[in-house]
């Protein structure tokens, strides 16, 4: 029994052996296949990295490129704004001159405000001997145009461009025009219409014309040689002169420039005009009116023929309706 127990033991340890063996065995293998693979690893990673480097070389170029260029737009971009915060500063001081000089005219305003609300009341302190002087007929006397009132700021010519005018009239209504304008040193605005309402200066119409010397000038030389047609009927003229340019804020005179009425009804222009140019609840007018009448129908049979006695008739009554004078020259000379 003892030996057969002994006979096994030997065959277990034998077997326990050969296990050992074959697992160190398997171990050693994986080693060296390990060991052999490696190089391959190692050169394919080297092979690798220098493509990369190569990529990186080309690269290199364009970013540098790219780096110069948008150096570039920087260097541009901070030049505009460079321009920008100077046109800023400019702006400022013109924007502080501009808001200076409106101080400066609301002063003035208000000072002209004063000046005129003590003229009022110095008007209204008169002394009994001054409303004597005044009542007997002293007042200060501006004009030269035949006696005309010049108080207005715009004012309007609406003048006769017939052929009797210009065969007879026409240097002395250049000569009246400049002394018209010459007793207005300066206005707010002009406006030449004939008495068809045609205006002499098309893009002004309805507008205007600013006041300064080299555009009076204009108007004059204009004036030499300016004949659109007339019917010599100045109702037209006023009217148009009236609807367009009526402002109850401003104070308008019409100058009418003729020698005959050639139209219908003396008292039907009168009620035409009344009803386009009436009397606020002050009594104020729209417009003033004033006529100057040219003596061309008495040059050829010696006496006034009749359509310059109805000229005369309608602006003696339009004048005296509106607020104007009319004034009848004696002679073309």
């Amino acid at each position: 029994m003892a030996r057969k127990r002994r006979h096994q033991n030997e065959v277990f340890g034998l077997s326990f052996l050969d296990v050992i063996c074959c697992g160190f065995g398997a171990v050693v293998l994986l080693l060296v296949i390990a060991k052999t693979a490696e190089p391959t690893l190692i050169a394919e990673r080297g092979q690798g990295l220098e493509n990369l480097a190569s990529k990186l070389a080309d690269w290199l170029p364009q970013l540098e490129q790219r780096w110069q260029s948008l150096e570039k737009q920087l260097a541009a971009q901070r030049e505009h704004l460079a321009a920008a915060h100077s046109r800023l500063a400019q702006l400022e001081i013109q924007v502080a001159a501009a808001e200076a000089e409106r101080a400066n005219q609301e002063l003035e305003t208000e000072a002209a405000a004063v000046i005129e609300q003590r003229l009022a009341t110095a008007k209204q302190a008169l002394t009994a001997e001054m409303e004597r002087l005044y009542r007997a007929g002293y007042q200060y006397s501006n004009t030269a145009v035949a006696g005309i009132p010049v108080d207005s700021e715009y004012i309007i010519f609406v003048i006769d461009t017939s052929g009797s005018m210009h065969s007879y009239a026409w240097p002395l209504v250049l000569e009246k025009l400049r002394e018209a304008l010459s007793v207005y040193p300066e206005v707010k605005g002009l406006q030449v219409m004939n008495d068809e309402g045609d205006y002499m200066f098309s893009q002004y119409t309805g507008q205007w014309i600013p006041d300064t010397p080299g555009r009076r000038q204009v108007i004059l030389e204009q004036l030499a040689t300016w004949q659109p047609f007339s019917d010599s009927n100045p109702v037209e003229g006023i009217i148009e002169a009236i609807r367009a340019f009526y402002d109850p804020n401003k104070r308008i005179s019409i100058y009418v420039f003729g020698d005959e009425f050639t139209g219908g009804s003396i008292q039907s222009v009168l009620d035409t005009v009344d009803r386009i140019n009436p009397r606020d609840n002050r009594g104020n007018l729209r417009v003033r009116i004033h006529g100057v009448g040219f003596p061309t129908q008495f040059i050829d049979s010696g006496q006034i023929l009749p359509t310059g006695i109805r000229f005369a008739t309608l602006m003696r009554s339009l004048c005296e309706a509106n607020g104007g004078t009319f004034v009848g020259l004696q002679s073309l000379q």
